[in-house]
């Protein structure tokens, strides 16, 4: 076995084997399948990746986090540097860092080298720029190139969760397949049936895909923004008549990608200095307080975890005593909805095209096959479920149909 399927996630990454047909997926932390696209650089020693790259930020321990490492890939941030103790790393630098971890353990489940890979990638990782689409695919396979593959090919990520759910079907259907993930929304309509799963050209079979950079963390950022930044002044006035809080702060403190730029000196000074001039200095010092201490890491998993909890319960209390003691912010099932609403009706939107791209209307679509963990938010998947409502609904798994779909491929590819 020397071939493998590698679903590179904006939240989660797995790695599926092809074992004579019979795919599955490495267990790349402990015994879990699924590995979170985070890794933490210690101030000394080597670097942690997954749950344990989280658990050491969340621990206290001295170093740097980076997570939804994939959301760089499509823009200027892939080819600049980011501070890493005292030394500066470049983004495919770390990418292929955490890329090569996930390599070595896959290898150890496969027991020999992987010298092949299938990529899953995103229908579009830039939104209308085909140049710039094709320079992330070209980044990504030059990382997987340098990290030690040998052949490197690349498939969408719902066609790659088509082939998993065709293990399932009797008969043929027409499936539109929608993978909902950390940083991206993608489609395919597929023409499904096990006969055709032997064949060596699927092209007949994949009547559209189409796709939108709306995921997950969009949610999560939009709800920080919403929910928690206004008690830390988000919003708030100036002293000054018509004049309030600058948004690029908050707008930071709320991205993943952008957290780390305020740990810089300057932006505390700079918040301090706002502190005196606002309105409500009080909500100012908290912000000061979460970049002076570095807590903005901490608060984007609080409110990813608060948005989980919101969708399994209905509501929560996102607790932010580490900011003031007693603070804490509540979050129902409403304040979710109104405030990501735009993000769910653009990801439905794409569906629309995705039909008319096929040449087919809502009613011909037989099954909907729904993959990715932002399908678990009630208001995303009813979106959905709008625009083919008389398919069935067929549930896929979450974090693990892409990674499997990659295996089929990596074995019918490279055999």
């Amino acid at each position: 076995m020397t071939a493998c399927g590698l679903d590179f996630g904006t939240s989660n990454t797995t790695l599926g084997l092809d074992g004579g047909g019979e795919p599955r997926l490495a267990a790349l932390e402990g015994t879990a399948d699924t590995l979170p696209s985070a890794i933490f650089f210690p101030r000394s020693g080597s670097a942690l990746v997954g749950r344990a790259a989280m658990a050491a930020y969340v621990e206290g321990q001295q170093g740097r986090l980076m997570r939804s490492l994939k959301s760089v890939l499509g823009t200027s941030l892939v080819d600049e540097t980011t501070p890493v103790g005292r030394q500066r790393l470049g983004f495919k630098a770390v990418i292929g860092a955490f890329l090569a971890e996930v390599k070595a353990r896959g290898e150890a489940a496969a027991g020999g080298t992987l010298r092949e890979v299938v990529l899953g990638r995103p229908v579009h990782f830039v939104d209308g720029d085909a140049a710039g689409d094709a320079r992330a695919q070209d980044v990504l396979g030059s990382i997987a190139r340098d990290i030690g593959f040998a052949e490197i090919s690349f498939q969408f990520e719902p066609i790659a969760a088509s082939l998993d759910y065709e293990r399932r079907v009797t008969g043929e259907e027409l499936a539109l397949i929608a993978d909902i993930g950390g940083g991206t929304s993608d489609f395919s309509i597929v023409r499904i049936a096990r006969s055709h799963a032997g064949r060596a050209d699927r092209a007949t079979d994949i009547l559209a895909n189409e796709g939108v950079r709306v995921g997950g963390t969009d949610f999560d950022r939009q709800l920080s923004l919403s929910m928690v930044m206004p008690a830390l002044g988000h919003g708030s006035a100036l002293k000054r008549k018509g004049l309030s809080m600058p948004v690029g702060i908050y707008q930071d403190l709320a991205t993943w990608s952008s957290i780390n730029r305020l740990y810089d000196g300057r932006t505390a000074r700079t918040i301090r200095e706002l502190e005196r001039e606002a309105a409500r200095p009080d909500l100012v010092a908290r912000l000061a307080r979460a970049v002076e201490d570095e807590r903005g890491h901490g608060l984007a998993l609080d409110v990813e975890a608060a948005k989980i909890r919101v969708a399994e319960t209905g509501e929560t209390v996102l607790d932010l005593a580490v900011l003031e003691a007693g603070l804490s912010v509540g979050i129902a099932h409403a304040d979710l909805v109104r405030h990501t609403g735009l993000l769910a009706e653009r990801i439905a939107g794409k569906i629309a095209a995705c039909l008319a791209a096929a040449g087919l209307v809502a009613d011909e679509i037989d099954a909907l096959f729904l993959t990715g963990g932002s399908t678990r938010l009630a208001h995303v998947r009813n979106a959905i479920r709008a625009c083919v409502p008389a398919a069935r609904v067929i549930e896929g798994d979450t974090f693990g149909s892409v990674g499997t779909g990659l295996a089929i491929e990596a074995g019918r590819r490279y055999g």
